[in-house]
């Protein structure tokens, strides 16, 4: 297993950590058929640069990875690529067993990607050890840094994101979990056993706004805002205030927009990714349907969606820094 800080992967870090505003994770557009509408997602990704993404983490989760064929994938990171033109870095999501993994991975680096987002392995649980196999043969697979996913199947213990944080390529960790003691117990295993590796940290629970102040508090500040991709004023709002220390306008907008969200968001299976496209339609641009195994929100949730985005938008008008 080769050890140190991979010279390949260094801008990306620092390009991640350098951005002032929210890392942006695309829905993917599909038009009334169910096709792929890259017109429609070049101009989603384009307004999300322009309104101030750090970074495009293209076909992810909220990007429905899960979804999209080879070929779909491929076109769509290099559609990103384009779009954002070098103003930002595009990751991009690779995921199944290790073989696909790595495909999919070799096709985001050929699209111009400058990272991954690796998914849990499909289906099986695998030890420690495994996992630890699996993210090396993907981060030795391509010059591209890769952020480990912590999730579901692939949940890890302190000793091996130490591990993990020794290996050439793989820059990061974004936790969907949510168990805070663990993630306290990871970053102070790397701090002290893996010292100068660089290692970022990533909340990546859905909506992750909602427990921004609680990662910030063990020094995790990056995170993935699906928010981003239908209100960005919302978003930004939040994200100047995380960063600044403004707690009253954080806690103004928890209280008033983003646990009404949450709540919503948890009434159903698949609404982590659907609601956020038919949020993405309410703004204009039509994006299409979720494509299965997920199902579109009622048209009662949509309305409550509406009513919640209208509210946070409102709060802004109350004095939070829009």
């Amino acid at each position: 297993m080769a050890q140190g800080a991979p010279v390949t992967s260094a801008p990306l870090a620092a390009r991640l950590t350098s951005g002032t505003g929210p890392l942006f994770f695309p829905v993917t557009a599909f038009g009334p058929d169910g096709a792929l509408d890259l017109e429609a997602f070049r101009a989603h990704v384009r307004s999300g640069v322009e309104a101030g993404a750090a970074a495009v983490f293209a076909c992810c989760g909220t990007g429905e990875f899960h979804a999209l064929t080879p070929e779909e994938f491929r076109d769509c990171v290099a559609a990103a690529v384009e779009e954002t033109a070098g103003r930002v870095p595009v990751v991009a999501g690779a995921g199944y067993g290790t073989a696909l993994a790595v495909r999919f991975a070799r096709l985001a680096e050929e699209a111009g990607a400058d990272g991954i987002l690796a998914m849990p392995p499909y289906l099986v649980v695998a030890d420690q050890a495994g996992l630890v196999r699996h993210y090396s043969a993907l981060a030795a697979a391509t010059g591209l840094g890769v952020i480990v996913y912590q999730r579901d199947n692939a949940v890890f213990t302190p000793e091996t994101v130490v591990e993990l944080a020794r290996v050439d390529g793989i820059i990061g960790l974004k936790d969907g979990l949510g168990d805070l003691d663990l993630m306290q117990r990871i970053v102070s295993a790397v701090r002290t056993d893996a010292p100068g590796s660089g290692f970022l940290y990533f909340n990546g629970l859905p909506t992750a706004e909602l427990t921004g102040l609680a990662y910030r508090g063990i020094g995790i500040t990056l995170y993935s805002s699906a928010v981003f991709c239908f209100a960005p004023e919302i978003a930004l709002a939040f994200h100047r205030a995380l960063t600044s220390g403004d707690d009253a306008t954080a806690e103004r907008l928890l209280d008033g927009f983003y646990r009404p969200l949450v709540e919503l968001r948890a009434r159903r299976h698949g609404y982590a990714v659907s609601l956020v496209k038919a949020a993405v339609r309410m703004g204009g641009l039509d994006v299409g349907e979720v494509r299965p195994p997920l199902s579109e929100p009622s048209a009662g949730h949509v309305k409550e969606l509406a009513d919640i985005i209208g509210r946070g938008r409102a709060l802004l008008g109350d004095g939070a820094d829009g």
